[in-house]
C-alpha cells in the first residue's frame, strides 16, 4: 500500500511542478514590495529622517536603491550556498539528492521569512506607531531579542538575538521536509542532515559575526 503524503508534502509535490524561475521572480517581487512598504511608510516616517535633506537624503535614498537591486542577488546567493550545504550533507549521509533539488528546497523554505516581514509592518503600523530608528533596527517578531529591552543590549548582539527566532527554526523544519520529500527515505535522516550541516554552519556564522563586529 503506497504511503500517504502529509498536507505539507502534498504542497511540496505541487511545488515541484511549478516553474521555478517564475517562483524566484515572484519572491523577488514580494520582497521588493515588502521592503518598499517598510522603507516608505515606516523608516522614512521616523522623525530622525523626516527632516533630512541635501546630501544626507541622497545617501539614504541611494542605500535604499541598492537594497532593492540587491534582493535577487542576495536570494540567488543564499539559495546557492544553502543548496550546496544541503547537497554536501545529503552526500555525506548517503542520500541521493541532486544539487538542483537542494537549491529548490532552499528557495521553497525561504518563503517562511515573508511572515516576519509582514508582522514587522503590522507592528509598526498598529502597535509601535512612533518608533525610533533603533526600535526599527532591533525589532524582530518572535525572536530571542524580544526577551530584552534593546536599549540595554549592546548593538553587536542585536543581529544575533534577532536571528535566533521562531521562523529560523521553522526554516530548518522546512529544509528537513524538503530533503525527506526529495530523497523519499527516513525523516530522521533528513533531520540529521539539516542539523549536522546547515544548523552548525548557521550558528558558526553568528559566532563569526560577533567576533568581527566592531
Amino acid at each position: 500500500m503506497p504511503r500517504e503524503y502529509t498536507p505539507l508534502e502534498v504542497k511540496m509535490k505541487e511545488y515541484t511542478s511549478i516553474n521555478k524561475t517564475m517562483v524566484f521572480i515572484l519572491m523577488c517581487i514580494i520582497s521588493t514590495l515588502l521592503l518598499y512598504i517598510q522603507q516608505t511608510f515606516i523608516l522614512y516616517e521616523i522623525t530622525a529622517f523626516k527632516f533630512m535633506d541635501g546630501v544626507d537624503l541622497m545617501i539614504l535614498k541611494a542605500i535604499s536603491g541598492l537594497k532593492y537591486l540587491g534582493i535577487p542577488i542576495m536570494f540567488a546567493l543564499k539559495f546557492t550556498v544553502t543548496g550546496f550545504i544541503l547537497w554536501t550533507g545529503c552526500f555525506l549521509w548517503g542520500y541521493k539528492v541532486t544539487y538542483k533539488q537542494c537549491w529548490q528546497i532552499a528557495m521553497f523554505a525561504e518563503m517562511i521569512f515573508f511572515i516576519p516581514e509582514i508582522l514587522t509592518i503590522l507592528w509598526f503600523f498598529f502597535i509601535d506607531v512612533d518608533p525610533t530608528y533603533q526600535d526599527f533596527l532591533a525589532f524582530e517578531p518572535l525572536s530571542y531579542m524580544n526577551f530584552f529591552n534593546h536599549e540595554e543590549v549592546p548593538e553587536k548582539y542585536w543581529y544575533v538575538n534577532s536571528a535566533l527566532n521562531v521562523f529560523e527554526v521553522g526554516y530548518w523544519i522546512l529544509l528537513t521536509y524538503g530533503i525527506n520529500f526529495a530523497a523519499r527515505k527516513k525523516k530522521s535522516i533528513a533531520n540529521a542532515i539539516v542539523f549536522t550541516s546547515y544548523v552548525p554552519l548557521f550558528l558558526l556564522w553568528l559566532w563569526f559575526y560577533l567576533g568581527v563586529y566592531k
